[in-house]
């Protein structure tokens, strides 16, 4: 009984002790006893995602982070995605919100990822019948691999799992998330 409930605590806690405490090769390196400049360690990128048709969705996710250490990255990004469904009248969807993160290079090219992200949209409220807005959080770990292309640069591909996911109030229509983005 106690591991059905709590297997995604157990799984989320041991993804994040893993994520801090593994040790790695970096994929862009701070010099070792010397502090790199602030400038040097920070990187900005995002998402961004179309999709037109019968159901249109647009999605911008910008985001800033700097490397902590040789390994270990962090930072803050918001995100802003439209959704519309042709096939309904209310199928119009603003979402808004924020998130932080932290990134931990496992291999020259590969990273573990966690993510804690709220975002705010119109739910359907059955008691009432209507929509309103709600925050619904999101707690995010997985992986990914890093493509670099120039000096600074690169693309990610990321796949990670929602452990929070509600399919009543979740904007994803699965806990699984697939993503691919690309950093200066």
């Amino acid at each position: 009984m106690w591991w059905s409930k709590n297997r995604a605590v157990f799984f989320a806690g041991l993804f994040f002790f893993l994520l801090v405490t593994v040790p790695t090769l970096a994929q862009r390196e701070i010099q070792q006893g010397e502090k790199a400049p602030f400038k040097d360690r920070v990187y900005f990128g995002g998402n961004l995602g179309l999709s037109f048709g019968t159901i249109t969705f647009v999605d911008i996710s910008p985001l800033a982070g700097v490397m902590l250490t040789n390994t270990l990255s962090g930072g803050l990004g918001g995100t802003f995605q439209y959704f519309n469904d042709s096939r309904f009248p209310e199928g119009d969807n603003i979402i808004y919100g924020g998130r932080g993160f932290l990134r931990n290079n496992v291999f020259q090219n590969f990273f573990l990822h966690s993510e804690f992200e709220s975002l705010n949209l119109d739910l359907y409220n059955p008691r009432l019948d209507r929509f309103e807005r709600e925050w619904v959080p999101g707690l995010f770990l997985g992986g990914g691999y890093f493509t670099p292309f120039g000096n600074r640069g690169g693309a990610n591909f990321t796949i990670l799992y929602n452990f929070l996911y509600d399919p009543l109030r979740s904007p994803y229509n699965q806990p699984y998330v697939i993503r691919v983005g690309f950093f200066l």
